[in-house]
């Protein structure tokens, strides 16, 4: 007998073929990194040649890239964490009014947002030139994600409440904050942080307009190899990506699969 909770044949073999439609052409593409001449498939034989190059050539970004999504995630959480709370407890048409404007770059086109960051701060050549004048441009492009995801959880209801009531029980502030909101709220903040690092590790129409030949990323050095060598680069390329970025990835799953077992409301 099935269980109220499974859901019918039908919409998991829908699922199976979605999945499957949208992995094929990853899988396909990761394996013509992993072939000597990807024209004639696997009959050419299997070689790590193009995995060592894409190393060689590219091996910096990676390195780069995963440091730049960290110190995005910390700028979010330094900066997006108070925004949040402020346009949650703000009963102020000016808030909203806020709250819609923090979400523009989103809708923007990200060369937009670029060359507008070029624009107002491409004449500083020091920071102009550095990984942070990019770092700037992935906090404009993802601090909305990470303000929307705190703000509607600290709008809770139940949060207002306890909030209220460690208030009128003399706490201050930084104490309803920290010991009382930022432990409940921590589940979306985890989602919040995934959210955000997944986006700035992925990044690419901004980052273009924005890098020099000394601040590429993994994403631009990606399609710097399809557009400049051979196919199985690339290909290889996109394999060295995923087993960069899945396992971190997998790691801020699990974690924030726990941290919402043990604190989730």
């Amino acid at each position: 007998m099935r269980s109220a909770h499974t859901p019918p044949p039908l919409l998991l073999a829908l699922t199976a073929l979605v999945a499957l439609f949208m992995l094929t052409p990853l899988i396909l593409s990761v394996m013509a990194g992993l072939v000597v001449n990807y024209s004639v498939g696997l009959k050419s034989g299997l070689t790590l040649r193009w995995l060592l190059e894409v190393w060689e050539h590219y091996g910096s970004t990676i390195s780069a890239s995963l440091l730049l999504a960290l110190a995005c995630v910390l700028g979010n959480l330094l900066l997006g964490l108070p925004c949040a709370y402020a346009l949650a407890r703000s009963p102020s048409r000016w808030a909203r009014l806020l709250e819609e404007l923090l979400t523009l770059p989103v809708a923007v086109p990200g060369l937009a947002s670029a060359l507008a960051l070029i624009l107002t701060y491409g004449s500083l050549q020091g920071f102009r030139q550095s990984f942070a004048f990019v770092l700037v441009g992935h906090l404009v492009f993802t601090l909305p994600f990470m303000v929307r995801t705190v703000s509607a959880a600290l709008q809770h209801a139940s949060l207002v409440a306890l909030e209220e009531a460690a208030r009128s029980l003399g706490a201050s502030f930084f104490q309803r904050f920290v010991g009382v909101l930022l432990p409940a709220v921590l589940p979306a903040i985890v989602a919040g942080c995934l959210m955000v690092f997944t986006l700035s590790v992925g990044e690419f129409n901004l980052t273009w307009m924005l890098h020099t030949p000394l601040t590429r990323t993994l994403p631009v050095g990606l399609a710097d190899s399809y557009a400049s060598m051979r196919l199985e680069v690339g290909s290889a390329y996109t394999l060295i990506f995923l087993l960069v970025i899945l396992p971190v990835l997998w790691a801020l799953q699990g974690l924030g699969h726990l941290i919402e077992k043990h604190h989730g409301t």
